[in-house]
């Protein structure tokens, strides 16, 4: 009796549903079987509306981008402006003293 192999057994996995074949006389898994996928499409004409949706969307954002490139120099010059009025306001600082200075 002790010479006789082990028996597989399966065990489902609690997350992901997936179905393992496992060895205990070696303690691996032996095979693995994904669970099988559920349908999100259940009707073929919600779905074209929902992709005809995606396009729309997909547009809009495309606009939003476009306009916000067509915008970045104008930003980008405004911060600019901003940095120098900024750094001509403020007193000029003495460059911090390197080790090399000292000797």
């Amino acid at each position: 009796m002790a010479d006789e192999p082990a028996e597989t057994f399966a065990v489902v996995c609690p997350c992901c549903g997936a179905r393992l074949t496992i060895d205990p006389e070696v303690r691996a898994i032996l095979s693995h079987e994904e669970p099988p996928k559920a349908r999100t499409v259940t009707d073929l004409q919600k779905a074209v509306e929902a992709l005809k949706g995606e396009a729309g969307r997909r547009q809009a954002q495309f606009a939003q981008s476009m306009q916000a490139e067509k915008d970045k120099g104008k930003v980008l010059e405004r911060k600019f402006q901003e940095g120098l009025k900024k750094a001509k306001d403020e007193p000029p600082t003495a460059p911090p003293t390197r080790d090399i200075d000292l000797d």
